[in-house]
């Protein structure tokens, strides 16, 4: 995991793994119940002149999220070990990295914070805040440092949906370091030769089924691509199936329950058969082990029409020199577009314009010795300097308004994300069970793919939410 730079391709796992991964918190979280309660004192050795601090990522010079290691070592400590000299206070940084699967992390910061022990500063993703704030190994801000937490300048620069993705239960946990956003890519070339526009922006759900139609007019080429099945794995769930939920009006966790069979499931499963009876989707594409990694190729080559993806297809797949599927024409022969809305005015908060990230961030443990120092180190990790020396000249979306619009300002496509889709996107739930609910949704949309009626696969996805859940927790209308 590399909270603070997200927006990898997701590799497809399989049912029995991701539950066994899932495990380890699970049961650590299920022995303590709130027995990790820890009395925390936000002024406690407020006025050292001594300091030690760590930092925990998972991160490792040389190995994964090596820039992460590196920007930690050689920027971050010896910065703000200067700082803190020039204020009288001598500090000692110590960086634990990490570079394992990241649910080895995940597994060993919990028992670090279980025994209260482990890094003053920890990076977490964001899918695990709820999990870990239930278990009560981390706690919010401002209950570690006091009222002054939410008086941080920095708060200003994260637009509130950003947020709250290392938020829980409507209080701030920690800061968010990076995000990513998901749009509709669209070739100019194949759309001129179907009739349509260069600035296509669909404003419905049946506006996509329409340009859909007419690229179904052009040789050899699959109209629209929206991730679905189980061999993508958490991408049909975040490509696809979330970000047209959330068009409906509703999250997937919501109001205390999952969506079980609900109408809104329904008009998700609807709009994918619709597209599939219609042929304006390829069915090979969701049912192959590589499938995804077809489709890009596939668009690279002027075969797809429309695709539904984040950020990271434009920027390290079709990027034109070094990505994954090349490119050449990127900048003048892709379009991309806001996600509508199922109708206008119909996605959550009342939008009619929708999204989805993910991400990560820094977090406190609540059990440091030094909770005022670990949060300045915390809010200086999140300073503009320190993101602009971490990027290294590059173009990549940060949760800070003012950097994105330093770094961005030539990068049309995250430009667009970062003002018009972070304002407006949502987030998985941090909870142990969104994995198995997760799977249950991608079999729910490979029912669809192979063939069995919506209502079908709806209750069987019903069926199989409940037994994760529990049928008190799970909406049925």
């Amino acid at each position: 995991m590399n909270p603070r730079m997200t927006g990898p391709r997701t590799r497809p796992k399989s049912r029995a793994i991701a539950l066994v991964l899932a495990l380890p918190l699970v049961a650590v979280a299920a022995c303590s119940g709130k027995s990790n309660e820890t009395t925390t004192n936000p002024t406690q050795n407020a006025s050292a002149t001594s300091v030690d601090l760590t930092i925990s990522t998972n991160a490792i010079a040389g190995g994964k999220s090596a820039a992460e290691a590196t920007w930690i070592e050689t920027y971050v400590i010896p910065k703000f070990v200067e700082a803190q000299r020039a204020k009288g206070v001598t500090a000692t940084v110590k960086f634990v990295g990490s570079g394992v699967d990241d649910e080895q992390y995940k597994s060993k910061m919990a028992l670090d914070l279980k025994s209260k022990s482990g890094s003053d500063v920890i990076a977490l993703d964001g899918i695990w805040v709820g999990e870990f704030a239930e278990a009560g190994y981390i706690k919010p801000l401002d209950t570690v440092v006091g009222p002054s937490a939410n008086d941080w300048d920095g708060w200003k620069q994260i637009a509130e949906a950003v947020q709250k993705n290392t938020s829980y239960d409507g209080k701030k946990y920690g800061v968010s370091a990076g995000t990513d956003g998901r749009v509709l890519y669209f070739n100019k070339k194949l759309f001129a030769q179907a009739g349509l526009p260069a600035d296509w922006q669909p404003t419905s759900w049946d506006d996509i089924a329409a340009a859909g139609r007419k690229l179904k007019t052009v040789n050899g080429v699959v109209p629209i691509q929206i991730d679905a099945g189980t061999a993508m794995g958490e991408a049909t769930t975040m490509q696809g199936a979330l970000p047209l939920l959330v068009g409906t009006g509703k999250e997937i966790y919501q109001d205390g329950k999952w969506q079980g069979n609900t109408a809104q499931l329904r008009e998700v499963l609807g709009f994918y058969k619709t597209l599939l009876d219609e042929g304006l989707m390829d069915k090979n594409y969701q049912l192959a082990a590589k499938g995804r990694d077809e489709t890009f190729a596939a668009f690279a080559a002027g075969k797809i029409g429309i695709l539904a993806e984040g950020d990271y297809f434009w920027r390290s797949v079709i990027e034109p020199k070094q990505g994954d599927a090349k490119m050449a024409g990127r900048d003048t022969d892709v379009g991309f577009a806001l996600i509508p809305a199922m109708a206008p005015g119909k996605g959550i908060r009342g939008q009619s314009f929708v999204s989805m990230s993910g991400g990560g961030g820094y977090f406190l443990n609540p059990n440091t010795k030094y909770p005022q120092q670990a949060w300045e180190l915390l809010t200086f990790m999140a300073s503009p300097d320190a993101i602009k020396a971490l990027l290294g000249g590059t173009a990549r979306i940060t949760a800070r308004d003012d950097v994105n619009k330093e770094v961005l300002g030539t990068d049309p496509l995250l430009s667009l994300i970062s003002t018009k889709v972070l304002p407006l996107t949502a987030y998985r739930p941090g909870f142990a069970i969104y994995p198995q609910i997760s799977q249950a949704l991608q079999q729910a949309t490979a029912d669809v793919v192979s063939g069995k009626s919506v209502d079908d696969a709806a209750k069987a996805y019903q069926t199989t939410v409940e037994k994760v859940a529990g049928a008190d927790k799970v909406a049925t209308s």
